[in-house]
């Protein structure tokens, strides 16, 4: 299947941040990137701010797509412990510099929510409710904090782990997830 041009466009501002961060997307610079002129970029994302929120849909779109394909099933066709172990699985598995940088430079409070927080309450549970003493729930968010971590290590790191490690400890974290009957696997 062809790319079309907006994912060709979306995916050279994916390279220009992981390669010089957000500040550098540009109309000059994606264009270029993406081997347009700027007037073809124009026609697709009209101003920088539409430019910057159809890289979140992008990024989050992807990681949406790679948690389904996991998983075998959309968010709504799981189980609430299927959709955290993918998440967490997923998330500890596929860091990138410009997933961590963009969530991290083009946060706007003034924008509203982003893309990014309704994806996540799909796919994990938010964090405990204060003088929470469920097991459970602290074992997942446990998880889900190890999960973001090892996320972030990766992502603001120049060495990554080896996969076979990194998959290790994903599987580790995972292993961290309650069972269905509110049992820790450990």
């Amino acid at each position: 299947m062809r790319t079309s041009k907006r994912d060709r466009i979306l995916d050279a501002a994916v390279n220009v941040i992981n390669r010089d961060g957000v500040r550098a997307v540009t109309f000059e610079s994606v264009a270029a990137e993406a081997q347009l002129t700027r007037g073809g970029l124009l026609y697709h994302f009209p101003s920088r701010e539409a430019l910057l929120r159809g890289i979140d849909e992008h990024l989050v779109r992807a990681w949406e797509t790679s948690m389904e394909a996991l998983l075998g099933k959309t968010a709504e066709q799981a189980t609430a412990l299927e959709r955290y172990q993918t998440f967490v699985r997923v998330s500890a598995q596929s860091a990138t510099r410009a997933e961590l940088m963009f969530m991290l430079e083009s946060a706007d409070p003034e924008a509203g929510e982003r893309p990014w927080g309704p994806a996540v309450r799909r796919w994990a549970p938010s964090a405990p409710e204060a003088g929470s003493d469920d097991p459970a729930t602290l074992d997942n968010f446990v998880a889900r904090l190890a999960a973001d971590g090892l996320w972030i290590y990766e992502a603001m790191y120049e060495g990554q782990l080896d996969e076979d490690v990194r998959a290790q400890v994903a599987e580790r974290i995972a292993g961290l997830l309650a069972k269905p009957d509110g049992s820790p696997h450990l």
